[in-house]
């Protein structure tokens, strides 16, 4: 199979890398200077630094060969930017003339002004693409650079991405599952990473392993009720997609939306935080949005709340947990 990965950051390059184990597979970056750099010494030095790339893995700059090498009917394109990139990708791929067949995309969120969901970004610009979806779940991209184990999910409406997807991916120590809940995989991987800040504020105030535990529980129980409200399933929450994927990024200190949180709960301003993380933090980019569209369906969200004020409204951490320790008594499942 022909696979082509666009963009070049930590989880395109580690995906990159895995596919190139089975599959002709070609990494494409914006910068010329980073591919010759990633060609020259078989390792992405910014994002993966120490990390050994598969050395079938080839490299590409110019955007017109990378999508030459996904159009056949059998081969697939992964879109591997950030939410703030994917609309600017399908347009180049569209204003490029050559839109493959089969794509699925990796990014995770919600987008800031459009407020859509990438699903949603992606028809805006290409339509009702036949076979298109999202691949996500539990993952951090240094562990699977490393080929340690990771189970994803495919979602999609079309088999025959579903069925690419996982010929693509399905091997060594990776394992994909299956599903069509487009709008449930993509609520859970944007919602987690929001709810990771909040962890990671929790762990920075040294509020313990028994807060560290509520906060996922009742944040899951927030990203459910606001999932279904936009069209998701239930069962999806409970998933890899949903429970596996928030588990993960609010207790691996790996997690870059944990590493904010703890940062923040130790005074750090945001700008300073975001800027030596050099990496792109989600749920800092998509909590606003969550937190619009769970007031305009009604829906109660008290931790992205908590986690907004910190963010962006000079709301101290410490009072942040006070306001939620100090909320209501209630049912457990409403």
């Amino acid at each position: 199979m022909k696979v082509a990965v666009l963009g070049a950051g930590a989880w395109g390059t580690a995906l990159a890398s895995h596919l190139a184990q089975r599959h002709d597979t070609l990494l494409w970056a914006r910068d010329p200077a980073l591919v010759a750099d990633l060609a020259a010494v078989r390792e992405n030095r910014r994002y993966l630094p120490g990390i050994a790339l598969d050395p079938a893995l080839c490299y590409e700059s110019d955007l017109r060969i990378a999508l030459q090498h996904a159009l056949a009917d059998d081969a697939l394109c992964v879109l591997g930017t950030p939410v703030a990139g994917l609309a600017a990708a399908c347009t180049a791929m569209r204003d490029a003339g050559h839109v493959p067949a089969h794509l699925v995309w990796l990014c995770k969120g919600f987008d800031v002004d459009t407020m859509h969901l990438p699903h949603q970004l992606v028809a805006d610009v290409l339509g009702a693409h036949p076979s298109c979806g999202a691949l996500s779940g539990p993952s951090f991209a240094q562990e699977v650079a490393q080929g340690l184990p990771v189970a994803l999910t495919i979602a999609s409406a079309s088999a025959a991405c579903r069925r690419h997807t996982v010929e693509a991916f399905h091997h060594g120590s990776m394992r994909v599952y299956t599903g069509d809940d487009v709008v449930g995989v993509e609520v859970g991987g944007a919602v987690k990473n929001v709810l990771a800040v909040a962890t990671g504020i929790a762990d920075g105030l040294g509020l313990g392993l028994n807060a560290r535990a509520a906060l996922i529980t009742r944040g899951l129980a927030e990203m459910t009720r606001f999932g279904v409200a936009l069209g998701g399933r239930y069962d999806t929450f409970t998933g890899l997609t949903g429970l596996g994927d928030l588990i993960l990024t609010a207790t691996g200190d790996l997690s870059r939306n944990r590493t904010v949180g703890f940062q923040l709960a130790a005074g750090r301003a945001l700008d300073a935080i975001l800027a030596a993380l050099g990496h792109v933090a989600e749920g800092v980019r998509c909590a606003r949005a969550v937190l619009a569209i769970a007031r305009q369906h009604g829906i109660e969200m008290p931790i992205t709340e908590a986690v907004c004020g910190v963010l962006f409204d000079g709301v101290a951490p410490r009072a942040a947990v006070d306001v939620l320790l100090r909320r209501d008594v209630k049912a457990e499942t409403n």
